[in-house]
Protein backbone atom coordinates (compact mmCIF):
# COMPACT_ATOMS: atom_id res chain seq x y z
CA UNK A 1 0.00 0.00 0.00
CA UNK A 2 2.75 2.30 0.82
CA UNK A 3 4.64 1.22 -2.06
CA UNK A 4 1.56 1.92 -4.36
CA UNK A 5 1.73 6.10 -2.33
CA UNK A 6 5.14 6.33 -3.22
CA UNK A 7 4.57 5.55 -6.92
CA UNK A 8 1.01 8.17 -7.00
CA UNK A 9 2.72 10.91 -5.56
CA UNK A 10 6.25 10.62 -7.59
CA UNK A 11 3.74 10.71 -10.84
CA UNK A 12 2.29 14.00 -9.39
CA UNK A 13 5.58 15.53 -9.02
CA UNK A 14 7.09 15.01 -12.10
CA UNK A 15 3.55 16.22 -13.56
CA UNK A 16 4.00 19.77 -11.74
CA UNK A 17 7.70 19.83 -12.34
CA UNK A 18 7.15 19.10 -15.95
CA UNK A 19 3.66 22.23 -16.06
CA UNK A 20 6.29 24.38 -13.92
CA UNK A 21 9.16 23.92 -16.88
CA UNK A 22 6.57 24.76 -19.28
CA UNK A 23 5.88 27.92 -17.83
CA UNK A 24 9.19 29.41 -17.31
CA UNK A 25 9.65 28.80 -20.87
CA UNK A 26 6.95 30.62 -21.99
CA UNK A 27 7.53 33.83 -19.42
CA UNK A 28 11.13 33.66 -20.95
CA UNK A 29 9.54 33.37 -24.05
CA UNK A 30 7.21 36.70 -23.50
CA UNK A 31 9.74 38.42 -21.74
CA UNK A 32 12.16 38.64 -24.60
CA UNK A 33 9.07 39.89 -27.06
CA UNK A 34 8.95 43.87 -28.26
CA UNK A 35 6.52 45.54 -25.83
CA UNK A 36 6.74 48.80 -27.82
CA UNK A 37 3.75 50.37 -28.26
CA UNK A 38 3.34 50.95 -32.32
CA UNK A 39 3.04 53.90 -34.19
CA UNK A 40 0.20 56.28 -34.56
CA UNK A 41 -0.82 56.68 -38.26
CA UNK A 42 -1.23 60.48 -38.78
CA UNK A 43 -1.61 63.16 -41.97
CA UNK A 44 0.00 66.52 -40.96
CA UNK A 45 -0.22 69.75 -42.55
CA UNK A 46 3.00 72.55 -42.56
CA UNK A 47 1.76 75.47 -40.83
CA UNK A 48 2.10 78.62 -42.99
CA UNK A 49 2.12 82.39 -42.52
CA UNK A 50 -1.32 83.67 -43.72
CA UNK A 51 -2.31 88.03 -44.36
CA UNK A 52 -5.54 87.91 -43.60
CA UNK A 53 -7.52 91.31 -43.99
CA UNK A 54 -9.61 90.96 -41.15
CA UNK A 55 -13.50 90.92 -42.27
CA UNK A 56 -16.89 92.72 -40.50
CA UNK A 57 -19.68 90.67 -41.02
CA UNK A 58 -23.35 91.94 -40.98
CA UNK A 59 -27.11 91.05 -42.12
CA UNK A 60 -28.19 93.72 -44.25
CA UNK A 61 -31.51 93.88 -46.99
CA UNK A 62 -31.64 94.51 -50.46
CA UNK A 63 -34.01 97.16 -50.98
CA UNK A 64 -34.13 98.92 -54.85
CA UNK A 65 -32.32 102.41 -55.78
CA UNK A 66 -35.91 103.32 -57.08
CA UNK A 67 -38.64 101.61 -56.07
CA UNK A 68 -42.07 103.00 -55.57
CA UNK A 69 -45.86 101.56 -55.34
CA UNK A 70 -47.78 103.40 -58.01
CA UNK A 71 -51.20 104.49 -57.11
CA UNK A 72 -54.20 106.49 -58.35
CA UNK A 73 -54.42 110.12 -58.45
CA UNK A 74 -57.82 110.59 -59.70
CA UNK A 75 -61.12 108.36 -58.80
CA UNK A 76 -62.09 106.24 -61.52
CA UNK A 77 -63.26 102.58 -63.59
CA UNK A 78 -59.50 101.09 -65.10
CA UNK A 79 -60.45 100.63 -69.24
CA UNK A 80 -56.45 99.58 -69.95
CA UNK A 81 -53.61 97.92 -68.71
CA UNK A 82 -50.82 98.78 -70.37
CA UNK A 83 -48.17 97.22 -68.55
CA UNK A 84 -48.71 93.77 -67.23
CA UNK A 85 -47.03 91.82 -64.29
CA UNK A 86 -43.37 91.41 -64.96
CA UNK A 87 -42.80 94.26 -67.25
CA UNK A 88 -39.89 96.36 -68.15
CA UNK A 89 -40.97 100.17 -68.60
CA UNK A 90 -39.56 103.40 -69.51
CA UNK A 91 -40.10 106.24 -68.03
CA UNK A 92 -42.99 108.31 -69.29
CA UNK A 93 -44.40 104.42 -70.50
CA UNK A 94 -48.57 103.89 -70.18
CA UNK A 95 -49.09 101.67 -67.19
CA UNK A 96 -52.89 102.05 -66.71
CA UNK A 97 -55.49 104.20 -68.02
CA UNK A 98 -58.99 104.88 -66.12
CA UNK A 99 -61.76 106.04 -67.78
CA UNK A 100 -61.75 109.72 -68.99
CA UNK A 101 -65.10 109.67 -71.08
CA UNK A 102 -66.80 112.43 -69.07
CA UNK A 103 -63.27 114.59 -68.92
CA UNK A 104 -63.05 114.42 -72.92
CA UNK A 105 -66.76 115.88 -73.59
CA UNK A 106 -65.98 118.39 -70.98
CA UNK A 107 -62.42 119.15 -73.14
CA UNK A 108 -64.43 119.37 -76.03
CA UNK A 109 -67.37 122.01 -74.65
CA UNK A 110 -63.91 123.85 -73.21
CA UNK A 111 -62.01 123.68 -76.49
CA UNK A 112 -65.23 125.49 -78.12
CA UNK A 113 -65.78 127.88 -75.62
CA UNK A 114 -62.13 128.70 -75.68
CA UNK A 115 -62.03 129.10 -78.87
CA UNK A 116 -65.61 131.79 -79.13
CA UNK A 117 -63.69 133.58 -76.31
CA UNK A 118 -60.19 133.96 -78.27
CA UNK A 119 -62.54 135.13 -81.44
CA UNK A 120 -64.35 137.82 -79.49
CA UNK A 121 -60.68 139.06 -78.09
CA UNK A 122 -59.82 139.14 -81.84
CA UNK A 123 -63.11 141.42 -82.41
CA UNK A 124 -61.96 143.44 -79.01
CA UNK A 125 -58.86 144.21 -79.91
CA UNK A 126 -59.67 145.33 -83.31
CA UNK A 127 -62.52 147.69 -81.69
CA UNK A 128 -60.12 148.77 -78.85
CA UNK A 129 -57.73 149.98 -81.76
CA UNK A 130 -60.58 152.23 -83.09
CA UNK A 131 -61.39 153.44 -79.46
CA UNK A 132 -64.83 152.08 -80.58
CA UNK A 133 -65.39 150.28 -77.50
CA UNK A 134 -64.48 151.12 -73.41
CA UNK A 135 -61.17 149.85 -71.77
CA UNK A 136 -63.63 147.82 -69.24
CA UNK A 137 -65.19 145.74 -72.51
CA UNK A 138 -61.73 144.92 -73.37
CA UNK A 139 -60.38 143.90 -70.50
CA UNK A 140 -63.44 141.54 -69.98
CA UNK A 141 -62.63 139.74 -73.06
CA UNK A 142 -58.88 139.68 -72.64
CA UNK A 143 -59.83 138.00 -69.06
CA UNK A 144 -62.24 136.07 -70.43
CA UNK A 145 -59.89 134.37 -73.59
CA UNK A 146 -57.59 133.57 -70.55
CA UNK A 147 -60.17 132.03 -68.19
CA UNK A 148 -60.91 129.43 -71.17
CA UNK A 149 -57.67 128.90 -72.11
CA UNK A 150 -57.26 127.74 -68.04
CA UNK A 151 -60.14 125.73 -67.99
CA UNK A 152 -58.88 123.63 -71.24
CA UNK A 153 -55.92 123.08 -69.59
CA UNK A 154 -57.35 122.20 -66.48
CA UNK A 155 -59.23 119.04 -67.92
CA UNK A 156 -56.46 118.32 -69.81
CA UNK A 157 -54.73 117.97 -66.39
CA UNK A 158 -57.59 115.40 -64.94
CA UNK A 159 -57.17 113.37 -68.35
CA UNK A 160 -53.32 113.03 -67.62
CA UNK A 161 -53.92 112.01 -64.30
CA UNK A 162 -56.03 109.13 -64.97
CA UNK A 163 -53.42 107.86 -67.54
CA UNK A 164 -51.04 106.71 -65.12
CA UNK A 165 -47.48 106.77 -66.19
CA UNK A 166 -44.06 105.00 -64.69
CA UNK A 167 -41.97 107.75 -63.20
CA UNK A 168 -38.66 106.15 -64.00
CA UNK A 169 -37.27 102.70 -65.95
CA UNK A 170 -37.71 99.83 -64.03
CA UNK A 171 -39.97 96.34 -63.72
CA UNK A 172 -43.72 96.46 -62.90
CA UNK A 173 -44.40 94.16 -60.17
CA UNK A 174 -47.48 91.68 -59.60
CA UNK A 175 -50.48 94.33 -60.39
CA UNK A 176 -53.27 95.12 -57.39
CA UNK A 177 -55.99 96.01 -59.86
CA UNK A 178 -57.80 94.59 -62.49
CA UNK A 179 -59.38 95.52 -65.70
CA UNK A 180 -62.93 97.41 -65.37
CA UNK A 181 -62.39 97.82 -61.70
CA UNK A 182 -63.40 101.17 -59.71
CA UNK A 183 -60.68 102.36 -57.80
CA UNK A 184 -60.59 105.67 -55.82
CA UNK A 185 -57.89 108.40 -55.40
CA UNK A 186 -54.49 107.07 -53.20
CA UNK A 187 -55.18 103.10 -54.09
CA UNK A 188 -52.62 101.54 -55.02
CA UNK A 189 -52.12 100.22 -58.50
CA UNK A 190 -48.89 97.98 -58.86
CA UNK A 191 -45.41 98.05 -57.85
CA UNK A 192 -42.35 99.45 -60.19
CA UNK A 193 -38.90 98.63 -58.80
CA UNK A 194 -35.38 99.79 -60.61
CA UNK A 195 -33.40 96.72 -60.32
CA UNK A 196 -30.29 98.04 -61.88
CA UNK A 197 -28.05 99.06 -59.76
CA UNK A 198 -29.80 97.61 -56.37
CA UNK A 199 -29.01 98.94 -52.51
CA UNK A 200 -27.90 96.37 -49.45
CA UNK A 201 -28.44 98.07 -46.06
CA UNK A 202 -26.68 96.88 -43.42
CA UNK A 203 -25.44 98.09 -39.68
CA UNK A 204 -22.34 97.88 -38.22
CA UNK A 205 -21.01 98.35 -34.61
CA UNK A 206 -19.76 101.77 -33.97
CA UNK A 207 -16.75 101.28 -33.14
CA UNK A 208 -15.93 99.97 -36.65
CA UNK A 209 -16.43 103.42 -38.22
CA UNK A 210 -13.47 104.60 -38.27
CA UNK A 211 -12.28 101.56 -40.49
CA UNK A 212 -15.03 102.29 -42.91
CA UNK A 213 -14.72 104.67 -46.13
CA UNK A 214 -16.82 105.56 -49.06
CA UNK A 215 -16.11 103.25 -51.91
CA UNK A 216 -15.16 100.48 -49.61
CA UNK A 217 -15.09 96.69 -51.43
CA UNK A 218 -17.84 94.91 -49.72
CA UNK A 219 -19.42 91.07 -50.54
CA UNK A 220 -22.82 90.00 -50.31
CA UNK A 221 -23.97 86.28 -49.91
CA UNK A 222 -27.47 85.60 -50.94
CA UNK A 223 -28.97 82.11 -50.23
CA UNK A 224 -30.42 81.65 -53.63
CA UNK A 225 -27.34 81.79 -55.18
CA UNK A 226 -23.85 80.22 -55.11
CA UNK A 227 -21.13 83.10 -55.74
CA UNK A 228 -21.16 86.10 -54.03
CA UNK A 229 -21.56 89.38 -55.25
CA UNK A 230 -19.08 92.62 -54.91
CA UNK A 231 -20.13 96.59 -54.43
CA UNK A 232 -19.23 99.30 -52.83
CA UNK A 233 -19.84 101.59 -49.90
CA UNK A 234 -21.71 104.72 -50.91
CA UNK A 235 -23.35 105.69 -47.79
CA UNK A 236 -22.30 105.81 -44.40
CA UNK A 237 -25.46 107.39 -42.25
CA UNK A 238 -24.86 111.04 -40.14
CA UNK A 239 -26.09 109.52 -36.95
CA UNK A 240 -25.50 106.67 -34.41
CA UNK A 241 -28.93 104.73 -33.32
CA UNK A 242 -29.07 105.63 -29.85
CA UNK A 243 -30.94 102.47 -28.75
CA UNK A 244 -28.27 99.58 -30.35
CA UNK A 245 -24.90 102.07 -31.28
CA UNK A 246 -24.83 100.83 -34.62
CA UNK A 247 -24.14 102.64 -37.51
CA UNK A 248 -26.02 102.52 -40.69
CA UNK A 249 -24.52 101.64 -43.85
CA UNK A 250 -25.88 101.22 -47.81
CA UNK A 251 -23.63 99.99 -50.35
CA UNK A 252 -24.53 99.59 -54.26
CA UNK A 253 -24.46 96.40 -56.43
CA UNK A 254 -24.58 95.96 -59.70
CA UNK A 255 -27.71 93.58 -61.10
CA UNK A 256 -27.47 93.41 -65.07
CA UNK A 257 -29.41 90.41 -64.91
CA UNK A 258 -31.90 91.17 -62.10
CA UNK A 259 -31.16 88.17 -60.03
CA UNK A 260 -31.16 90.40 -56.97
CA UNK A 261 -34.93 91.36 -55.92
CA UNK A 262 -35.52 94.22 -53.37
CA UNK A 263 -36.55 92.58 -49.87
CA UNK A 264 -33.97 89.51 -49.96
CA UNK A 265 -31.83 88.60 -47.16
CA UNK A 266 -28.27 89.36 -47.25
CA UNK A 267 -24.92 87.72 -45.71
CA UNK A 268 -22.60 91.10 -45.94
CA UNK A 269 -18.44 90.87 -45.58
CA UNK A 270 -16.84 93.97 -45.81
CA UNK A 271 -13.24 93.74 -46.10
CA UNK A 272 -11.15 96.24 -43.88
CA UNK A 273 -7.92 97.51 -44.77
CA UNK A 274 -5.56 96.60 -41.81
CA UNK A 275 -3.90 93.23 -42.38
CA UNK A 276 -2.81 90.92 -39.67
CA UNK A 277 0.01 88.53 -40.00
CA UNK A 278 -1.03 85.34 -38.74
CA UNK A 279 -0.32 81.11 -39.23
CA UNK A 280 -2.93 79.08 -40.46
CA UNK A 281 -3.94 75.22 -39.92
CA UNK A 282 -6.74 73.11 -41.12
CA UNK A 283 -9.85 73.14 -39.07
CA UNK A 284 -9.41 69.70 -38.49
CA UNK A 285 -5.70 70.07 -36.52
CA UNK A 286 -8.00 71.79 -33.65
CA UNK A 287 -8.25 69.65 -30.64
CA UNK A 288 -10.93 71.73 -28.65
CA UNK A 289 -11.45 71.65 -24.79
CA UNK A 290 -12.89 73.52 -22.06
CA UNK A 291 -9.33 73.16 -20.47
CA UNK A 292 -7.83 75.11 -23.50
CA UNK A 293 -7.39 74.35 -27.32
CA UNK A 294 -4.39 72.53 -28.68
CA UNK A 295 -2.53 71.03 -31.98
CA UNK A 296 0.05 68.28 -32.10
CA UNK A 297 3.01 69.17 -33.76
CA UNK A 298 5.24 66.30 -35.50
CA UNK A 299 8.51 66.93 -34.05
CA UNK A 300 12.17 64.60 -33.32
CA UNK A 301 12.02 63.74 -29.41
CA UNK A 302 14.38 61.73 -27.42
CA UNK A 303 12.78 58.52 -25.62
CA UNK A 304 14.02 57.03 -22.12
CA UNK A 305 16.47 55.05 -23.81
CA UNK A 306 17.89 58.17 -25.01
CA UNK A 307 16.99 57.43 -28.79
CA UNK A 308 15.19 59.81 -31.37
CA UNK A 309 11.82 58.89 -32.39
CA UNK A 310 9.14 60.75 -34.17
CA UNK A 311 6.72 61.91 -31.85
CA UNK A 312 3.84 64.60 -31.42
CA UNK A 313 3.70 66.92 -29.08
CA UNK A 314 1.01 68.92 -27.52
CA UNK A 315 1.03 72.66 -28.26
CA UNK A 316 -1.73 74.79 -26.74
CA UNK A 317 -2.64 77.80 -28.85
CA UNK A 318 -5.03 80.86 -29.33
CA UNK A 319 -7.30 80.54 -31.99
CA UNK A 320 -7.84 83.43 -34.25
CA UNK A 321 -10.40 84.11 -37.78
CA UNK A 322 -12.02 81.85 -39.71
CA UNK A 323 -11.53 81.09 -43.15
CA UNK A 324 -13.28 78.28 -45.29
CA UNK A 325 -11.08 75.48 -44.20
CA UNK A 326 -8.90 76.99 -42.60
CA UNK A 327 -8.27 78.40 -38.84
CA UNK A 328 -5.88 81.37 -38.14
CA UNK A 329 -3.53 80.17 -34.78
CA UNK A 330 -2.33 83.73 -33.04
CA UNK A 331 -0.02 82.27 -30.90
CA UNK A 332 1.54 78.89 -30.09
CA UNK A 333 2.66 77.73 -33.66
CA UNK A 334 4.91 79.18 -35.83
CA UNK A 335 5.47 78.93 -39.66
CA UNK A 336 6.76 75.66 -40.61
CA UNK A 337 5.50 73.54 -38.31
CA UNK A 338 4.39 70.10 -39.24
CA UNK A 339 0.47 69.99 -37.47
CA UNK A 340 -1.12 66.99 -37.23
CA UNK A 341 -4.33 67.40 -39.60
CA UNK A 342 -5.97 63.94 -39.28
CA UNK A 343 -5.67 61.39 -35.92
CA UNK A 344 -5.88 64.38 -33.82
CA UNK A 345 -8.04 62.63 -31.03
CA UNK A 346 -6.35 59.42 -30.72
CA UNK A 347 -3.33 61.33 -29.64
CA UNK A 348 -1.37 61.97 -26.33
CA UNK A 349 2.03 64.21 -25.59
CA UNK A 350 4.93 62.28 -26.88
CA UNK A 351 3.46 59.07 -28.66
CA UNK A 352 4.82 57.87 -31.32
CA UNK A 353 3.63 58.35 -34.80
CA UNK A 354 3.88 57.70 -38.46
CA UNK A 355 3.14 59.95 -40.99
CA UNK A 356 0.91 58.98 -43.76
CA UNK A 357 -0.32 61.74 -46.00
CA UNK A 358 -1.82 59.91 -49.18
CA UNK A 359 -5.06 61.56 -48.12
CA UNK A 360 -5.01 65.23 -46.62
CA UNK A 361 -8.05 66.66 -45.24
CA UNK A 362 -9.11 69.89 -47.41
CA UNK A 363 -7.91 73.13 -46.37
CA UNK A 364 -8.82 75.70 -48.81
CA UNK A 365 -9.95 79.04 -47.63
CA UNK A 366 -12.47 79.61 -50.21
CA UNK A 367 -14.25 76.16 -50.57
CA UNK A 368 -17.15 75.97 -52.65
CA UNK A 369 -19.36 72.89 -52.06
CA UNK A 370 -21.81 71.58 -53.77
CA UNK A 371 -25.02 72.04 -52.63
CA UNK A 372 -26.72 68.89 -51.57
Amino acid sequence: MLKKFIIALSGVAVLVLTLGAIKVAQFKQMSGADHSVPALSVSTFEAAAVNWSPILKSIGTLAPVQGVTISADADGTIVRIAADSGTAVQAGDLLVELDTTVETANLHAAEASAELSRINLERSQELWARQAIAKSDFDAATAAAQQAVASVAAIQAQIAKKRVRAPFAGRVGIRLVNLGQFVARGQSLLPLQNLDPIFVNFSIPQRQLPALVLGQTIKVVIDAFEQPFEGRITAINSEVDAATRNVSVQATLANPQELLRAGMFARVEVQLPAREALVGVPATAIAYASYGNSVYVVELMKGEDGKEYLGARQQFVKLGATRGDLVAITGGVKPGDQVVSAGVFKLRNGVLVQVNNTVQPTSNPNPTPKNT
